[in-house]
C-alpha cells in the first residue's frame, strides 16, 4: 500500500463554541473530509485526492483528545460542522462524509444546500438494518469488520482504550435510527450531484443499502468498488480516488468510472 506523503499540515479553527483540528493538503476546488466513527485518519486516498483538490479533513468534536458532551443529536453535529467549514471561508464546496461522517454529511448538505456544491458518501451509516451495531472490539475483531482483506492492510496505530470508548459511546448517542424519516424526507429535496459508494463485500452496511439512497435522492450515482470491505480509502485508495476524481470533475456528465476493471456499477 502506498505511502501517505508528508504534505498534509495541521490547522484549527473556531466554529460554534468548539475548537475544531483539521488536516489539510493540496490545491484546486475544496473537498471536506469528515471522517467515521474510528476518528481522523489519513490515508494514501486523502494523499492521492490531494493531488487534484484542496483536502480538508475535519476533527469532528469529541473524536479526538477533548470530550464532547454538549452535542446532543447528529443534526446539531451537522450544524457545527457547517459553521466549521464557513469558518475556513467554504462555501460551494465538495463534501464527503464516511460511513459515520456520512450521516454527518448528509445533515450538512440537507441543512445548508447553499454550501455544499456535491456530496459524496463513502458507506454511509444513515440508512442501516434493524439491529445494526457500530464497529467495535479488539483490533483484530474491528479489521474482519472493516476489510474484505485484511490481511493485506497494514495495521492501524493502536488507540487509546479510553479514547476508543468515548468515540464509541458518542456516535451511539448520535447517529440515530437505522431509517430517520425526517433525514430521508431531506435527501429527497437535494438537488446537489451525489456520488454514494459502498464495498461489494461491506462487513458493516450492507451494499444493498445504496439502493435507498438512489432512490431517494434525485441526482444520485451508485458505485460498487469490487472486492471491497468497508474501509474503501484504506483498502482500495487507488480505485476510490479514481472515481470520486471523475465524479468531482464531471458531476452531471459523470455515469460510470472509466476505469471499469476496478470498479463495478
Amino acid at each position: 500500500m502506498a505511502e501517505i506523503a508528508s504534505a498534509f499540515r495541521e490547522g484549527s479553527v473556531d466554529a460554534d463554541g468548539f475548537r475544531i483540528r483539521y488536516q489539510e493538503a493540496g490545491e484546486g476546488p475544496p473537498l471536506v473530509h469528515l471522517h467515521g466513527a474510528g476518528g481522523l485518519r489519513l490515508t494514501p486516498a486523502h494523499d492521492l485526492l490531494s493531488r487534484a483538490f484542496r483536502v480538508i479533513v475535519f476533527e469532528m468534536p469529541g473524536f479526538g483528545s477533548a470530550e464532547n458532551q454538549r452535542t446532543q443529536t447528529i443534526k446539531d453535529l451537522a450544524t457545527t460542522m457547517n459553521a466549521a467549514a464557513e469558518a475556513l471561508g467554504l462555501s460551494g464546496f465538495n463534501l464527503m462524509g464516511t460511513s459515520f461522517g456520512g450521516v454527518v454529511a448528509s445533515w450538512m448538505a440537507v441543512q445548508r444546500r447553499d454550501l455544499v456544491a456535491t456530496l459524496v458518501l463513502d458507506a454511509p451509516s444513515a440508512i442501516r438494518p434493524e439491529g445494526s451495531e457500530p464497529v467495535s472490539g479488539s483490533p483484530e475483531e474491528i479489521a474482519r469488520r472493516l476489510y474484505a482483506h485484511p490481511e493485506r492492510v497494514a495495521s492501524s496505530p493502536a488507540v487509546e482504550p479510553v479514547l476508543a470508548a468515548r468515540r464509541l459511546a458518542i456516535v451511539r448517542r448520535l447517529r440515530g435510527p437505522g431509517r430517520d424519516t425526517v433525514l430521508e424526507e431531506g435527501l429527497r429535496g437535494l438537488a446537489m450531484p451525489t456520488l454514494v459508494l459502498f464495498g461489494t463485500r461491506d462487513g458493516v452496511i450492507p451494499p444493498t443499502m445504496g439502493r435507498v439512497y438512489k432512490e431517494l435522492i434525485p441526482d444520485a450515482h451508485l458505485v460498487f468498488i469490487y472486492d471491497a470491505g468497508h474501509a474503501l480509502m484504506v483498502e482500495r485508495p487507488e480505485a476510490f480516488t479514481e472515481v470520486v476524481t471523475d465524479f468531482l470533475e464531471r458531476t452531471e456528465a459523470f455515469i460510470i468510472s472509466r476505469m471499469i476493471t476496478v470498479i463495478y456499477p
